[in-house]
């Protein structure tokens, strides 16, 4: 009898190995991001048919050359929305105001309003393929712009947003292009829906390891950058007051501390949960918005309390040994979670974040230190012109691309460092050593980055007049040109930076 058990196992053993393929197949087939995928594909495939055959959607010599930009918009993310407006800055610049009609996708207009100046503002639906097909079909170009472009690590379902609108782009015959994106690690599926949608157009990358992943999917690109290094608040009256009413003495030196949650992402539709939701009241503390959820279980909540007892107990220390003025930085309104949490284990720390205050406060407050210790990349970035000394507190491959680029890889600390704490208040020890040469090695990387900015705009002017040979740019654009033409406009403390160092030979 146990022979014949035995032999009933084995059997149903194979038979199980057999058909495992198949339902791992099935079970992708049925993923949500798939699915999200493989219905952009089709809306791809449909424009590429009958697009191009509708000669009234094609650019015409005296008409405003309409752009759709698709990101990240309308979330309060201070990042995505600086580099956002930027970006429309520079374009204008670059192509002439006058022969340009720009709009934006939105999440939310609520959240971006007064944002964007002269751009219409369009708000996008959560189930966007139908959506983005209706939308870019009266455009004459797109421009994908958020900085975490190619990658799944926050959400699939916004990289397929964005490689979805500047497929349907290519797919009509239209301008498509990204403009100083990073590439990081994609799912197989995203993987193939990159590779099948990105061969044409410009892709401007912010740096190199970015522009190394997309060629292993046989994705060409050219080097870029960010587009938030010409973003300059100015006088922030607003940044100072909030300080102040924060409990800021005016005088004592600030240590700002941007924490984030690294361990719920990424961000996935889940239509099961979006039920459970909606009947039970279950997974609420991992809605995100509509169907879509971020990673939730004891293990996310137990890594995001070490790492939020680890950045506490260095910022501690810190206030203890500096006598600094400490504060909590969300960058994203999704962040008060967890400047909450940080705040709570520090005690006596106030919480500044951008669903409360805009983007110019935001970063004014972060001129306003004179240290930064930040698990958010645009933090990092939009502080450099200031001189704020800054130390990385990285969950992927972007800040510690950005420190490497700085020249400080030190820098550059992980989330799950075992001992993170003790490397925080090491690295701020070594900046204070030396803040004249932090500030230097700063504004030299923000010099190095605005000519690379410059760069892309060259590039930007070279293809619009190579895939439209009529369209009127402006005199001295193109790669024919200076790079520092085809920045937007600088502030003068920006125009002062960019002139000493190029004195210096930096720049």
């Amino acid at each position: 009898m146990s022979t014949w058990a035995s032999l009933a196992r084995r059997l149903a053993n194979r038979a199980a190995e057999a058909v495992r393929p198949a339902l791992d197949a099935g079970r992708d087939a049925l993923d949500p991001d798939t699915l999200l995928q493989s219905a952009m594909t089709g809306l791809i495939a449909l424009a590429r048919h009958d697009w191009p055959t509708q000669r009234g959607l094609r650019w015409r010599t005296g008409e405003p050359l309409r752009l759709l930009f698709a990101g990240y918009a309308g979330t309060r993310n201070t990042g995505a929305d600086v580099r956002v407006e930027e970006m429309i800055r520079q374009f204008r610049h670059v192509l002439g105001a006058e022969n340009v009609e720009l709009s934006i996708l939105t999440f939310d207009p609520s959240l971006t309003r007064g944002y964007f100046r002269a751009t219409h503002q369009i708000e996008a639906p959560v189930v966007f393929p139908k959506f983005l097909y209706d939308t870019i079909r009266d455009q004459h170009g797109v421009i994908a712009c958020e900085g975490s472009m190619f990658k799944s690590k926050f959400s699939s379902a916004l990289t397929t947003f964005m490689v979805g609108a500047y497929g349907l782009a290519v797919a009509g015959d239209k301008l498509a292009v990204a403009y100083g994106g990073e590439a990081g690690a994609m799912t197989p599926s995203l993987e193939r829906f990159v590779e099948a949608n990105c061969q044409q157009g410009l892709i401007l990358c912010r740096n190199e390891a970015s522009r190394t992943v997309l060629a292993r999917l046989g994705v060409k690109s050219r080097g870029g950058t960010d587009t938030a290094w010409t973003y300059d608040p100015g006088a922030t009256p607003e940044a100072e007051a909030v300080l102040r009413a924060a409990g800021w003495d005016g005088t004592s030196p600030i240590a700002a501390f941007a924490p984030i949650n690294p361990y719920w992402w990424p961000v996935r539709p889940d239509l099961g949960k979006a039920v459970a939701r909606a009947a039970l009241g279950l997974h609420d503390g991992a809605h995100y918005r509509s169907i879509y959820f971020h990673h939730e279980g004891d293990e996310v909540d137990e890594r995001q309390a070490v790492y939020l007892d680890k950045m506490a107990s260095a910022a501690r220390r810190w206030r203890a040994e500096s006598g600094a003025f400490i504060v909590a930085i969300g960058m994203e309104q999704l962040d008060r979670a967890a400047c909450e949490g940080f705040a709570e284990r520090v005690g006596d720390v106030p919480v500044i974040c951008s669903d409360a205050h805009e983007l110019q406060t935001m970063v004014g407050v972060l001129h306003r230190c004179q240290w930064l210790v930040a698990s958010r990349y645009h933090a990092l970035v939009t502080s450099m012109m200031a001189g704020v000394a800054p130390v990385g507190v990285t969950m992927d491959e972007r800040i510690r691309n950005l420190m490497d680029d700085r020249g400080s890889p030190e820098r550059c600390l992980g989330v799950d460092d075992e001992d993170l704490s003790e490397r925080v208040v090491g690295e701020l020890q070594a900046a204070t050593r030396d803040l004249p040469g932090e500030r230097l090695r700063s504004e030299r990387t923000v010099v190095r980055n605005l000519r690379e900015m410059g760069r892309m705009g060259q590039r930007l002017a070279e293809y619009v007049v190579d895939q439209l040979p009529d369209f009127p740019l402006p005199p001295g654009r193109g790669t024919a040109g200076d790079p520092w033409d085809h920045l937007p406009p600088m502030s003068a403390r920006l125009a002062a930076m960019v002139e000493r160092h190029r004195a210096e030979g930096v720049a």
